[in-house]
């Protein structure tokens, strides 16, 4: 008696186990990766975006990784830039976490930017970048903070044509070509306020007088999430490194210091430390 009461109080209590439903989120079989242009082209860059994960996915691409940040939706993103330098042709970008990956085919097109010819003034010809500034300059502009700064469309920093475009391959006085523009330069007369582009944090301030011989007076913006911008050959600098600054706010005037043939601004924006043409922001939001 005492035997077949147990049996039954054991199945009725396996019954109540089997039809009270799970409130477990079931773990996804494969990866949800969006990219969103699977073809960009040299000096452009790729979206990439994973979401309905547990943990920080893993992002590599030709063979460097990149840090992906969480974003307000719970997804994870990367802005993962094309070097302009890159060889045209088929890649993959790989994103992986503890137990899952997935291979997205992407293509990188050529640029097709020509070559600009620059006469420089005696006066600035054989200047170099200093020590100093190299390493500040690639120290910053390679910032990958956590928070994303910025909000809203980015912003042109100055009034003015665009005098040369990001990705033109340089020859100097005649010499073969050494580099290419990782920016664009905007003519504009000296003095001329000059905005920054988006939300951010001021990472550097150099001068001339600092050792700043081919950047002139510069200003670098970290932007947050691996995003920073870059102002050049400035007449004067109106803000202090550690300053947050909003978008439009004014950080410096145009000016013709460094190694410039004319008072212009040049604007670059860096992803990663990688060039990436700056055009791909103005009025844009990311």
């Amino acid at each position: 008696m005492i035997l077949r009461l147990l049996r039954t109080m054991l199945l009725l209590f396996a019954a109540s186990i089997t039809s009270t439903p799970s409130t477990a989120k079931a773990l996804p079989d494969t990866l949800n990766v969006d990219v969103p242009e699977k073809a960009r082209q040299q000096g452009q860059f790729f979206t990439v975006r994973v979401a309905d994960t547990s943990s920080k996915p893993g992002l590599w691409f030709m063979e460097r990784s990149y840090a992906m940040f969480l974003q307000p939706d719970s997804s994870w993103r990367a802005l993962v830039p094309i070097e302009n330098l890159t060889r045209p042709g088929s890649y993959a970008i790989l994103v992986r976490t503890d137990s899952l990956e997935q291979k997205i085919p992407v293509l990188v097109k050529p640029n097709n930017r020509k070559i600009q010819y620059i006469t420089l003034d005696s006066s600035i010809q054989g200047i170099k970048a200093t020590e100093t500034e190299k390493t500040r300059v690639k120290a910053a502009l390679q910032t990958e903070s956590p928070e994303k700064l910025y909000t809203g469309s980015f912003l042109r920093p100055s009034p003015g044509r665009t005098s040369s475009l990001f990705g033109l391959k340089r020859s100097y006085d005649g010499r073969p070509v050494e580099s290419y523009h990782k920016g664009i330069d905007i003519s504009a007369p000296r003095g001329t306020p000059v905005k920054s582009t988006a939300n951010g944090r001021i990472i550097l301030t150099g001068t001339v007088t600092a050792g700043f011989r081919l950047h002139g007076n510069t200003v670098i913006i970290d932007h947050g999430q691996g995003l920073a911008s870059i102002y050049m050959h400035l007449d004067a600098i109106t803000v202090k490194e550690g300053q947050s600054v909003v978008k439009g706010e004014v950080i410096g005037r145009v000016g013709h210091t460094g190694i410039s043939t004319a008072p212009h601004l040049h604007w670059g924006t860096y992803l990663y430390g990688t060039s990436v043409d700056p055009l791909l922001f103005e009025g844009k939001t990311y």
